[in-house]
């Protein structure tokens, strides 16, 4: 039996597919048009599913949306009524694009999937979506599920027992009341984009004291001790207007938002720090109240908030849990993913059969390319490469030039599902170098000096070097660098971490692998096993072999506003128009040095053809 998963039209489309209920593909429609976030039907990503089984639409059984469009209507209905005739801008410009296409999901699908098409299209609860998603690949039989997000339907936040191939749902938090939706009005006030700057904001707390928490906890949020929360909605105004705070909001931290890539001052960092202290506490005690109404000891999460990494590590760190498993596309991708597992195990009742690790098989989902492929698109882009047929000589020679100091481009196997580089399309260099950060940061990727890397460990050495007493294939836990392996700063460097510029503060090397040390001696970590990351992990085995060193540096494949690369031509023009100096495409090696250069005019040209996110 085979089953699509689909999710589309809001936020970060994708398709996912399992043939006899085994997850065999799953990719992001933004990766195939090169549109970020792009929320359009994914057509392509279905092709893909279908053509990388061998399937056509005829072969197809179920067809799973995952939401309820109806419901998501009724929302806008009442909460229009409910606040109007305030709100009628934004409600006029949203009842069209729901007249023409939104009420008429089922008859757009149809059309989609064309005429071959005889199965059934079922349409399950967003977050019933998001909890299948947390639960069914986990490894555990049975566990608590903690969906937390912006808002589906009308939930927003909701705590499932999951036991076998059922889920059974406790409670739930429902809108307008959201810790996503706080999370992303302070992403909007700060000046970072809604539903794609959240992780910006996570970023940038490191740098700031959290002075505002108390204000948020008083004038903001009513806290309470099962996690869930009551928002004052007079600070607000993303129920009737077309931004996510209000003027009371702004009278209440002395300004109105940062404008969009103004200079980010203190009193963002500060804002960021508060924001996600009082975050971290609400998914604290939400997550206690998940064990103390499931009874179970193991805690499965998704939705949105689950991308919060410091968030996950403090849920890890309090022990609340014996074991966490967190859905690495936690999203609405994943959405996808989930509504065809609900059909699989809860509506077709069918065996579920918790596989050790997880069943994900690393989130390595998408598209792959063979050698010959890679050769022939080389050629046709007339790159000069070089072709190591061993795989012993490649890693050596790929080594030897991340420990030279040079920043390599990383495309190997099939592409991630989900927001994170998992070691498929990685851009990786030495996380012993001091300016490695700096160098990806500006040169590479054209983004924020302050933003973190992670570091990707061989996973039996992560204890070397993180105070992190699990695994974290997905790279969705934060923990601290071992005390041992801090540096203690000078006069002169305590001085700098109180300079505005960012830049300053970033570059003083906290560790010995500065590169992947964030300012408060975090890094978010990926366990690199060699069962999920085959020679991704081996790449690691070889670079500590010859330096002993088993920590990279590891950040997605793209620039600021791209969608990590998909084809071999994505990658070497992303390769071609950055200072990246190395780019590994299979078994194909290409040197800069080697390649005809761009100029500055079109590589500016290439960066400008991204939008900012």
């Amino acid at each position: 039996m085979n089953i699509i998963g689909i999710s589309a039209y809001y936020h970060d489309s994708a398709a996912a597919l399992l043939v006899d209920g085994k997850i065999t593909a799953a990719a992001q429609e933004e990766r195939f048009t090169r549109v970020k976030h792009d929320h359009s039907y994914p057509e392509n990503a279905v092709n893909f599913c279908l053509e990388y089984a061998g399937l056509k639409f005829s072969d197809i059984d179920y067809v799973l949306f995952y939401d309820k469009p109806i419901l998501k209507f009724e929302r806008l209905i009442e909460t229009y009524l409910a606040y109007a005739p305030r709100g009628f801008a934004s409600f006029s410009r949203a009842i069209p694009l729901w007249l023409k296409q939104k009420l008429n999901i089922r008859r757009e699908i149809r059309k989609k999937l064309s005429s071959d098409f005889k199965g059934k299209l079922l349409f399950p609860e967003h977050h019933e979506s998001h909890a299948a998603s947390a639960f069914f690949p986990s490894p555990f039989e049975e566990a608590a599920v903690l969906t937390v997000d912006g808002v589906g339907e009308w939930s927003t936040a909701t705590i499932a027992h999951g036991k076998g191939n059922k889920l059974d749902f406790i409670s739930e938090l429902r809108f307008p009341h959201s810790l996503g939706l706080i999370y992303s009005a302070f992403t909007y006030y700060t000046g970072f984009k809604v539903n794609s700057g959240e992780y910006k904001l996570m970023g940038l707390a490191p740098y700031g004291n959290p002075i505002y928490a108390d204000k948020i906890r008083n004038e903001i949020v009513d806290i309470r001790e099962d996690g869930s929360i009551w928002m004052d909605m007079s600070y607000f105004n993303y129920c009737q207007g077309l931004t996510m705070t209000s003027a009371k909001f702004d009278k209440l931290f002395g300004a109105p938002p940062r404008d969009p890539e103004s200079d980010i001052t203190q009193r963002e960092m500060d804002l960021a720090a508060s924001v996600q202290v009082v975050t971290e506490e609400i998914v604290l005690k939400m997550a206690r109240n998940a064990r103390k109404v499931t009874g179970s000891k193991n805690l499965c999460l998704a939705g949105g908030v689950a991308l919060n990494c410091v968030a996950n590590g403090k849920i890890i760190e309090e022990g609340i849990f014996d074991d966490v498993w967190i859905q690495p596309a936690a999203g609405d991708a994943g959405g996808a993913l989930g509504a065809a597992m609900l059909c699989w195990h809860q509506l077709l009742n069918r065996e579920r059969v918790a596989v050790d690790g997880d069943s994900q098989q690393g989130s390595l989902l998408g598209p792959s390319y063979s050698n010959d492929q890679m050769k022939s698109d080389l050629d046709a882009l007339e790159a000069k490469y070089h072709f190591i047929e061993k795989e012993a000589a490649l890693l050596d020679q790929v080594a030897t030039l991340m420990a030279d100091g040079n920043v390599v481009g990383w495309f190997s196997g099939r592409m991630e599902f989900g927001p994170r580089a998992l070691g498929a399309r990685s851009i990786i260099g030495d996380a012993r170098n001091e300016k490695m950060q700096t160098t990806m940061n500006l040169k590479i990727k054209y983004r924020e000096s302050f933003r973190p890397f992670a570091p990707c460990v061989l996973a039996e050495d992560v204890s070397d070097y993180f105070d992190l007493q699990a695994e974290s294939p997905y790279m969705l836990v934060v923990a601290p660098v071992k005390n041992e392996r801090r540096r203690e700063m000078s006069d002169d460097e305590v001085k700098m971490m109180e300079d505005v510029d960012l830049r300053k503060r970033v570059n003083i090397p906290r560790s010995d692998i500065p590169a992947v040390t964030h300012v408060d001696y975090s890094a978010r970590v990926q366990t690199v096993d060699e069962r999920r990351h085959g020679r991704y992990y081996r790449l690691i085995k070889e670079f500590k072999r010859k330096t002993g060193c088993s920590v990279i540096i590891n950040t997605s494949f793209n620039i600021r506003g791209e969608p990590i690369v998909n084809t071999p031509e994505d990658a070497f023009n992303c390769f071609m128009n950055t200072e990246m100096d190395v780019l590994v495409l299979e078994n194909c090696l290409l040197l800069k040095k080697e390649q005809a250069e761009k100029s500055d005019a079109e590589r500016a040209a290439y960066q400008k053809s991204f939008k900012l996110d």
